[in-house]
């Protein structure tokens, strides 16, 4: 009898708390999680959708972008990469351009499901890679870690794969095959992307540009740690510090901050005083890049000099003016015009990097592929359009279409 008494009693104890935790906030799940587990635990943000938002380009300019020329400077950037040994940055770039609906009628050119199974699925990765190599994938128990820094094998930037499959169009819920062979879900990456995000970083560009497409319309959330976080400090951070000095010449961060502003406009998730700060910071970049522009179009890796980059011209590499004028574009295609340059400005920019990349070999794009990938994303972007979008129907129209660029023409403006 006694024994069946303290075997009740347990139940009852048992019991008693599984209700009380199924009544517990969330914030007290975490705690109770985390006191058990010794674990810090992800945060318990509510997801309000499996698709990714999409920021839309605001204009159509076949004037500056032909339907030919756009042709072929997408043939030049098709996903054409050696199997071996296949970096993820490469793919990164291309899945962002070409989105996970790419498809090609070539089949040595990686289709969009193709790219996206080598980023999620361990087994398809080690096709390219070895199981001694770092695996670009991570079980941490907590979440799905993405290997990044200085390994070949790994990607190359904090949160750039989250974000490149996020701006790919990628659900929340695809499948992540992990090396552990636990079976998740996209969800799980950018939790964990949430779990370890710091504002102190090097570089935040694209966990603020993947949190935007993903969070809206919450605004803040609390970390692993409890610090709340929100996109206003995401957007101070953005802001701070030398123009130049963030990555591929600061570029990214502007596009980051337009993307944030254009998502504010409809889910309001800057305060008032933080979405002005945005703007005048724009501002500023407009103004700088009216300034800094050279005669033929192109945009020097310092254009937050102004003028001065004129005055003192730097001896950029052919691969640091086509990153700034390239991701300048972008960024272009998505503000409102208050915020462009004078249109010749941007026609000229255009012109530029359209004779830019038609001119390179296949040889020659490869080795800064990274950086092209902008390029032909952002013309597409100016034609109202996706690369994917347009490839489709001029495959369908062209089925026999080819681009060769002049045989006599170096790598090289």
């Amino acid at each position: 009898m006694r024994g069946f008494v303290f075997w009740f009693i347990q139940v009852a104890l048992i019991g008693s708390y599984l209700l009380a935790y199924g009544f517990a906030t969330p914030d007290t799940r975490q705690d109770i999680k985390q006191e058990i587990t010794g674990r810090q635990q992800v945060p318990q943000l509510t997801l309000t959708r499996v698709e990714p938002l999409r920021v839309a380009p605001l204009f159509d300019r076949p004037e500056m972008v032909s339907d030919e020329d756009l042709a072929a400077v997408l043939w030049q950037i098709r996903p054409e990469f050696p199997r071996k040994e296949l970096r993820p940055n490469l793919v990164e770039h291309a899945i962002r351009a070409w989105s996970v609906q790419a498809e090609f009628h070539d089949p040595a050119i990686l289709s969009g499901k193709e790219m996206l199974d080598f980023l999620l699925d361990h087994g398809t990765y080690l096709l390219s890679w070895t199981d001694k190599d770092t695996p670009l994938l991570e079980d941490r128990g907590t979440g799905v870690g993405v290997n990044w820094g200085r390994y070949r094998s790994a990607s190359v930037h904090h949160d750039h794969m989250l974000a490149s499959v996020t701006e790919a169009g990628a659900r929340l819920d695809s499948t992540v095959f992990l090396p552990s062979q636990r079976v998740l879900t996209l969800e799980d990456v950018l939790r964990e992307a949430l779990r370890d995000f710091r504002l102190d970083e090097r570089e935040t560009e694209w966990s603020a540009l993947a949190f935007g497409l993903w969070l809206p319309p919450a605004k803040n959330w609390r970390a692993a740690d409890g610090r709340e976080l929100s996109f206003d400090l995401l957007a101070q951070r953005l802001i701070r510090g030398h123009l130049e000095l963030g990555v591929c010449s600061g570029t990214h961060r502007v596009y980051s901050l337009m993307l944030l502003w254009r998502l504010d406009q409809e889910f309001d998730i800057l305060g008032d005083e933080m979405a002005d700060r945005v703007y005048a910071h724009l501002e500023l970049v407009r103004d700088l890049i009216s300034d800094s522009q050279f005669e033929d179009g192109h945009w020097p890796s310092n254009w937050d000099a102004g003028a001065q980059a004129l005055i003192n011209p730097r001896k950029d590499e052919l691969k640091d003016i086509v990153i700034a004028t390239g991701h300048h574009l972008e960024w272009l295609a998505i503000a409102p015009p208050e915020l462009h340059p004078p249109q010749a400005h941007i026609e000229k920019a255009a012109d530029w990097i359209i004779k830019t990349t038609k001119q390179q070999s296949h040889a020659g794009i490869l080795a800064r592929y990274t950086f092209f990938s902008h390029v032909g994303n952002a013309l597409a972007m100016w034609r109202k359009t996706s690369p994917s979008d347009f490839w489709k129907r001029w495959q369908t129209e062209h089925p026999d279409y080819r681009y060769e660029p002049p045989a006599t023409t170096p790598d090289a403006p």
